[in-house]
């Protein structure tokens, strides 16, 4: 199974360039679609090859940087069952963000505005995991608990 998915995600995936994060969020997303793409692909790439895959497909990600260079999305209500979902993208991306970056060689200068910029998502939604509201309250959680225990990261 585990070779079917990588050979399936090289030969959909690999050629991919310059994904169109500025699309994100469409108003209701929970999930990044070029973010999911990136750590799928960080999960079955040498991180080397992986770095220079990453290096055409998000372009966008800066090297040298530690500031945070991807926004979060703006939970304006979080009792509207739609505008939780950013919640839940916050979070995801944030995940995402920390994969992408354990996927990447030692030393890619990219890895500092990758960690900044998920620290950023989940200093936004982390607040929102109370239950507060049912709108998010009954399944943030379940991506607060990807985000927090690290699991399937690379070690350092």
């Amino acid at each position: 199974m585990q070779s079917l998915i990588e050979a399936k995600a090289r030969a959909f995936y690999a050629s991919d360039t310059n994904c169109p994060l500025a699309y994100e969020p469409s108003g209701e997303d929970f999930l990044s679609p070029c973010l999911a793409e990136a750590d799928l692909m960080r999960r079955i790439l040498p991180a080397r090859e992986y770095g220079q895959w990453l290096r055409r497909f998000l372009p966008v990600v800066p090297a040298g940087s530690k500031k945070p260079w991807l926004a979060p999305a703006e939970v304006t209500d979080r009792s509207d069952p739609k505008l939780a979902h950013l919640d839940g993208l916050n979070l995801s991306r944030s995940w995402m963000l920390l994969g992408i970056a354990s996927g990447l060689p030692q030393g890619d200068r990219r890895i500092g505005a990758l960690n900044a910029a998920a620290e950023a998502h989940a200093a936004a939604a982390l607040p929102a995991v109370t239950g507060e509201h049912y709108e998010g309250g009954h399944w943030l959680g379940t991506f607060a608990v990807y985000l927090t225990t690290r699991a399937g990261l690379r070690a350092p």
